[in-house]
């Protein structure tokens, strides 16, 4: 529990995680791909248009399955925003592919679509958007790209579960989709995540990279007498322990996307001049709510003022192409000033399903108060 009275994030329980523990426990089946997980990817499939979902024991396994299924290899580039964590790239850098930052969009913080064409070249395999705080990227256009182009499209949807676009659950427009179920996360095990498969050319190949490249899944189903080393691979299946936590997480994903509404609709009312914008196509999961200030010395202010009030605010990534990293490995970026520019002044309020009507309130009193005070900018 951080010092704050109002921490920037607490985790939510249903109710049922210890019981469905305690049921994997006595059932003695605690590795991966037991009853609990494959329960799990019932209702993500069912959350995610049907389609086949892998559960992973992280995001970043997840996109480095998709790297792997991707066929990236030694200097090819993978189109992506410089604005997001560390994992987008390093699933790509790994298989010595080359990110190619390209700006983002001021007003929804995502890859600016736009500028996607003129980022590629002849070594461009892949376009990875990031749908950043739960809003879709404008995939229509993304999409029409990578096809012009014969290029595979990877959603990077860490943050995206239950939103969606124009009617479509976000991460089912790409290739392939991978999405986070981390602590701070609105649907969370702790450490987790998924594969979502869309393009199902992928499908067969993807159980063998997760089983450690072997040909496991097919033996279980007594298509062959034996399984085997057949491709490169890892071990990116969670316990199903974890599983049978995300279970009664999954079982309630609605009701925590609602009461997660709840509050940012109370935040956009209280802080409206301020507030985020969420293109009118798109239905958010109401993953953050966040607030651009003019400039780092005010942002930096906000979160000290925050902090004497006894409420949590954070900003968020510090762009890749501005990493240590960067500088010794990747690529010159083009022009990022939007980039640089968000990144710089964003900061982030408490935003959790157990928060109440009163704490809402009150970090949106103190927040204006700060800007009732003119604090130099």
């Amino acid at each position: 529990m951080s010092k704050c009275a109002i921490p920037f994030n607490q985790p939510y329980l249903t109710g049922n995680e210890i019981a469905y523990i305690q049921q994997a426990l006595k059932e003695k089946h605690l590795k991966g791909n037991g009853y609990f997980t494959h329960q799990c990817q019932k209702l993500l499939s069912q959350l995610f248009n049907k389609n086949d979902v892998l559960l992973t024991h992280s995001c970043t396994a997840a996109l480095e399955m998709a790297a792997l299924l991707a066929n990236i290899q030694p200097g090819d580039e993978v189109i992506m925003p410089s604005y997001t964590f560390v994992s987008t790239a390093n699933a790509f850098v790994l298989r010595g592919a080359t990110p190619v930052f390209v700006d983002i969009r001021p007003d929804t913080l995502n890859i600016d679509e736009s500028k996607i064409e003129a980022a590629i070249t002849d070594r461009t395999k892949a376009i990875v958007p990031v749908h950043y705080a739960g809003v879709s990227c404008d995939m229509d256009s993304i999409m029409a790209t990578a096809q012009e182009f014969n290029l595979i499209v990877i959603e990077d949807a860490a943050q995206a579960i239950m939103s969606s676009a124009a009617g479509s659950p976000v991460g089912t427009r790409g290739d392939l989709a991978a999405v986070s179920f981390h602590e701070t996360k609105n649907i969370q095990c702790g450490e987790g995540g998924a594969l979502i498969i869309n393009n199902q050319k992928f499908l067969e190949r993807a159980e063998i990279i997760r089983e450690k490249g072997t040909n496991r899944k097919q033996f279980i189903q007594r298509k062959v007498d034996k399984y085997t080393w057949c491709d490169v691979g890892s071990s990116y299946i969670p316990s199903d322990l974890n599983a049978a936590f995300l279970l009664a997480q999954l079982e309630n994903a609605q009701h925590i996307t609602n009461k997660r509404l709840k509050i940012w609709s109370q935040y956009n009312e209280l802080l409206s001049p301020y507030a985020s914008v969420i293109p009118i196509e798109c239905q958010h999961n109401a993953h953050m709510f966040y607030m651009l200030l003019q400039s780092p010395i005010q942002r930096d202010a906000y979160i000290r003022f925050m902090q004497r009030h006894n409420v949590s605010c954070s900003f968020h990534y510090t762009p890749l192409h501005q990493s240590h990293m960067a500088k010794g490995y990747l690529l010159p970026s083009s022009e990022l000033k939007y980039t640089e520019k968000m990144s710089n002044n964003i900061v982030r309020l408490p935003l959790w399903p157990g928060m109440t009507e009163e704490m809402v309130s009150f970090v949106a009193e103190v927040t204006l108060k700060f800007f009732d005070a003119n604090y130099a900018i």
